[in-house]
């Protein structure tokens, strides 16, 4: 990447980040703080935690469908905003209703994917990858430093402030977007970074991108659900309030990420990315079922939380990663969109669902439903085929190329699987194995055409 790639791509990253600080550091505070709001239930704590995932996954591809129209900076301003609204619905509200309500427009700020698409405006074919890396890395690091600062933050402000706090960060997020992320010369569609419409159904038909959709669904589901009910376990075996639990977290989370490296390593480096990924979701199962059968013993529940977070983890890293393996080379943007409605649709259907669980059943309810989706999740993991361990690779052709001729003749260079040349966009779509590629090869041809 070049300097305004990098600083594209950084600052971007930067705004995804604001976003999801905020709404990841009230899972482990929530479900304590909600039980002193007036009409509360578990069912409604559950859709009060997860109803953001339902506005933010419906209106996730249309938020980038419409940037394509008015302008990326315009709806990423848009979005923070609603998400500002939102925030102070939340942060004000003293009954669960209007924290709903706060929640629905939090999540109808729905702006990931018109970033990722300001992204690919922004830097080159070659180098998309490493910025959307970036984006990436951005959103997991998120997540661990929420779970930790989280509680503390709540001993300090409350529940309340850290909603006020989500607001003081889309207003850095608009700031961020105006003034450090570069103006795109022009917005263009990107196949490998935004969803296409008439590819949807193609995609929707693809049974590996179906089994990765129903995993990320599954498996932040299954977050959700527990954060419902784990800090409560917490309080009640280690006599630790949900304020202090950042001691508890930390440690777990850092011994995750000592477990995910390696894993993720022999996945991608020696190609063992099916037995990796189905021990993962074993171990989700395993996890599960622990908190299920070990309520009250102290070390069963902390190697529990070990184990689900290290999988969790894993989990996080690979999926992304195989949806771009088993995506065609030409609707990879189309696939993670789509993914990414999943994952947030996950969220509402972890709340609510486990919500209900805990009203009708109490925690061991909440479990059981985790351990079946689990379960299932493991069945449809173990069907899957073994991974192409194939990357993409996007290359600048001219103008007024024979799409047809080059792509057949790119279908030939040594290495490359797939190859989709849209002469409209000026961009040939590979999918490539990196050990046999003969980068130079297909280089001189697009050079030549």
């Amino acid at each position: 990447m070049d300097r305004l790639e990098f600083r594209a791509a950084s600052s971007l990253a930067a705004v995804f980040s604001v976003r999801l600080l905020g709404l990841f550091m009230i899972y482990p505070v929530f479900a304590a703080y909600a039980q002193g709001l007036s009409g509360a239930t578990p069912y409604l704590i559950g859709e009060a935690l997860g109803v953001y995932g339902l506005s933010q996954g419906l209106l996730q591809i249309p938020f980038g469908l419409l940037s394509d129209r008015f302008g990326r900076k315009r709806m990423i301003v848009i979005g923070l905003v609603i998400f500002a609204i939102g925030s102070i619905v939340a942060a004000v509200s003293t009954s669960i209703g209007g924290v709903i309500v706060g929640r629905v427009l939090q999540g109808a700020g729905a702006v990931g994917s018109v970033i990722l698409a300001l992204v690919a405006d922004l830097t080159r074919e070659e180098s998309r990858t490493k910025a959307m890396a970036m984006v990436g890395i951005t959103i997991g690091t998120s997540f661990m430093i929420a779970l930790v600062t989280g509680p503390i933050l709540a001993n300090f402000i409350g529940v309340s402030g850290i909603f006020w706090l989500m607001v003081g960060l889309a207003l850095v997020g608009i700031a961020i977007t105006e003034f450090v992320v570069p103006n795109p010369r022009r917005i263009s569609i990107h196949r490998d970074a935004e969803t296409v419409p008439t590819l949807i159904g193609a995609v929707l038909r693809n049974g590996e991108l179906l089994r990765l959709d129903f995993g990320v669904f599954a498996l932040h589901a299954m977050l959700t659900a527990s954060f419902l009910v784990v800090p409560g376990l917490l309080h009640d075996t280690v006599a630790v309030s949900p304020h202090d639990q950042w001691m508890i977290y930390l440690p777990v989370l850092l011994v995750s990420v000592v477990v995910m490296v390696p894993a993720i390593i022999v996945a991608e480096k020696y190609r063992r990315m099916k037995g990796v990924f189905v021990s993962a979701v074993a171990a989700l199962v395993v996890s599960q079922m622990m908190f299920y059968f070990c309520v009250g013993n102290l070390y069963a529940l902390l190697t529990a939380l070990t184990v689900f977070f290290a999988a969790f983890n894993v989990m996080e890293a690979s999926l992304p990663s195989l949806i771009t393996k088993a995506a065609p080379p030409d609707a990879k943007g189309t696939a993670i969109g789509i993914y990414s409605s999943l994952q947030f649709l996950g969220i509402f259907v972890g709340g609510v669902v486990g919500g209900w669980a805990h009203q009708t059943g109490g925690t061991a309810a909440v479990f059981v439903m985790t351990s079946v989706i689990a379960l299932l999740w493991l069945i449809a993991a173990a069907t899957m085929r073994q991974p192409s361990y194939l990357t993409t690779r996007l290359m600048h052709v001219a103008e007024g190329v024979d799409a047809e001729s080059l792509a057949a003749r790119l279908r030939r260079v040594p290495g490359v699987a797939q190859a989709v040349v849209i002469a409209e966009e000026n961009v040939a779509y590979l999918k490539v194995d990196a050990r046999s590629f003969d980068a130079a090869m297909a280089e001189s041809l697009v050079g030549a055409s």
